[in-house]
């Protein structure tokens, strides 16, 4: 016999013989309490058919009962279970919102960077030939280390830039001074009057200041993508505390044990519970809307004018004009060269004989917009911007707003149109106490929960703390600055580049110091005039089809 029914003998016997005729003993079955807890996929073995007495209860109110101490530990259990379900689901949209937007956002990134690679590589190739295909590297250096840098390496936007303009310059001058032999110190001079002779024209500076606004832009972007997928899921897995489990418990499941499966709680005591248990991710809320409406600021700069997609897409494009302006001003580049390095050596003559390569002569194809391949996934940049503003402006304030998500849920309460028929945690009756302010202190007086307030989550004290150092970074970025890797010159661009890591401060051996070119010596303008006027002479000589070939390509 179970060890339950003997329990029930002795207080039924004496019940039965004090009712009134004709009372109905059914009243006291827990036949309904027995089918709603064998429909959770519990045994039926341990549950009573009548209600006994409820001394042995730790939760429910000890009074007459259709729950055993076993029914009661195990719905203790289910009602944690399905709190953590609860928050998981109702923050479902938040978490699917930044894992979706930042594999889309990624994908479209790299895709744009490979694509803007294939594009230069087929024009210049068309356009320059095997000029172009001997000294390819220079340009896949660049696309190297921009990956790299989208990526989170430790790459100095400006400094990378101001390298490949250097390197280009060298491997040019090389090209339209065939008659000379620049050893490696002589054409380090040459790269260092990049910016002061500006052989490109404007081409390098502007595009400096869109990439490393774009870059950063596009970067920082994807990085708080990643840390507001990694924040929601984190703090979407919820481990209860034990005074939380008791009020999910006698919410949730007391009913059961009362006799009143059917009857939900109210939707007011039903917040408190909530609000106690989540008061933690409460707090979470002012850091989380900072970060997204630093999210929405940079958005803004994903459509401006310094977006990537409108900077990469006709990079090919730029750089061909910059290496068009060197042609045009190769005799100037080159006079002022030898004046501020020196008069190079001559080369051999099979080198300075050496006409211009056949390919070299194939007219320059003007830019096409319609040949472009199409972007990531077949989509824009403006598509996708559009679409993640809508969603986070969606997901601001979603941390104190899931208690109220919560018991908006049908399945959880009994709804704010049924007062009086809804569980208070005692009875069937109105849930009279006030609704409690969000947030950790605020729970101090919750009738429900019982909250130190005292000790915040450590664990949500770490994400606040995260959001904190994205949101910062997320600013920097804004502003056109990297917070990982400033520039410790004075430029006035202030468009440091980053390196990806995840806190405040960095490792000082990343720190990029800014060396200006040297100014030429005005002692060696006064250059032999007799000297000047031969080299002249060779360049034009030597260069004579180089020249037409470039003028009929930049054409």
């Amino acid at each position: 016999m179970p060890s339950w029914i003997g329990a029930v003998i002795l207080p039924l016997s004496g019940l039965l013989l004090s009712l009134p005729a004709g009372a109905d003993v059914k009243a006291r079955s827990c036949g309904e309490v027995r089918q709603a807890y064998g429909a959770k996929g519990f045994s039926l073995a341990d549950i009573p058919y009548q209600e006994i007495a409820g001394e042995h209860l730790r939760i429910c109110p000890q009074e007459y009962t259709c729950c055993t101490t076993e029914m009661e530990d195990k719905l203790s259990q289910q009602s944690k279970l399905e709190f953590e379900n609860l928050v998981e689901e109702t923050s479902h949209f938040v978490r699917t919102t930044f894992v979706s937007r930042h594999k889309k956002f990624d994908e479209f990134f790299r895709e744009l960077l490979e694509n803007a690679e294939k594009s230069l590589n087929d024009m210049f190739v068309r356009t320059y030939g095997m000029l172009y295909m001997q000294n390819s590297e220079v340009f896949q250096d660049l696309f190297t280390e921009l990956k790299r840098y989208y990526t989170g390496g430790n790459v100095n936007l400006e400094e990378m830039l101001n390298d490949f303009w250097a390197r280009l310059l060298e491997r040019m001058f090389q090209l339209i001074n065939p008659q000379y032999h620049f050893s490696e110190d002589y054409l380090e001079c040459v790269s260092k009057y990049t910016d002061q002779l500006k052989p490109f024209g404007d081409v390098p500076r502007k595009l400096k200041i869109q990439v490393t606004r774009a870059f950063i832009a596009a970067r920082t972007f994807v990085q708080g993508l990643t840390v507001g997928r990694e924040v929601a899921n984190r703090v979407s897995k919820v481990s209860p505390t034990p005074g939380c489990i008791r009020a999910l418990m006698k919410m949730l499941y007391c009913p059961y044990c009362r006799g009143l499966p059917t009857v939900r709680p109210c939707n007011n005591y039903c917040l408190n519970v909530m609000k106690g248990c989540l008061a933690n991710q409460a707090d979470l809320d002012t850091e989380w809307n900072l970060f997204i409406d630093a999210m929405l600021l940079v958005a803004e700069r994903l459509e401006g004018p310094f977006n990537i997609e409108s900077v990469m897409d006709p990079i090919d494009v730029k750089i061909s004009e910059a290496i068009m302006n060197m042609q045009e001003n190769s005799m100037q580049v080159s006079a002022k060269v030898f004046q501020g390095c020196g008069q190079p050596k001559p080369a051999p003559a099979l080198r300075s004989a050496r006409s211009a390569p056949e390919n070299f002569n194939t007219r320059f194809r003007p830019y096409n917009p319609e040949e472009r391949p199409t972007t990531a996934a077949g989509t824009s940049l403006d598509r996708l911007v559009t679409d993640i503003k809508e969603k986070l402006k969606l997901s601001k304030k979603v941390w104190s707003a899931l208690p109220y998500a919560i018991c908006k849920d049908e399945s959880v309460t009994a709804g704010t149109s049924n007062e009086e028929e809804c569980w208070n945690g005692h009875s069937k009756a109105r849930y009279l106490p006030e609704i409690m302010n969000d947030g950790l202190t605020n729970q101090i007086n919750n009738p429900e929960v019982d909250v130190d307030i005292t000790r915040p989550d450590t664990f949500i004290r770490q994400q606040i703390m995260a959001l904190r150092v994205m949101t910062n970074k997320l600013k920097n970025a804004y502003n056109g600055n990297d917070v990982n890797f400033q520039d410790t010159s004075d430029e006035s661009s202030g468009s440091g580049s980053g390196s990806g890591c995840m806190d405040d401060v960095c490792p000082t051996e990343f720190e990029f110091v800014t060396t200006e070119a040297p100014a030429v010596d005005p002692d060696r303008r006064e250059v032999d005039s007799s000297a000047a006027q031969l080299g002249h002479s060779l360049l034009s000589g030597s260069l004579v089809c180089i020249a037409l070939a470039w003028q009929r390509l930049c054409r």
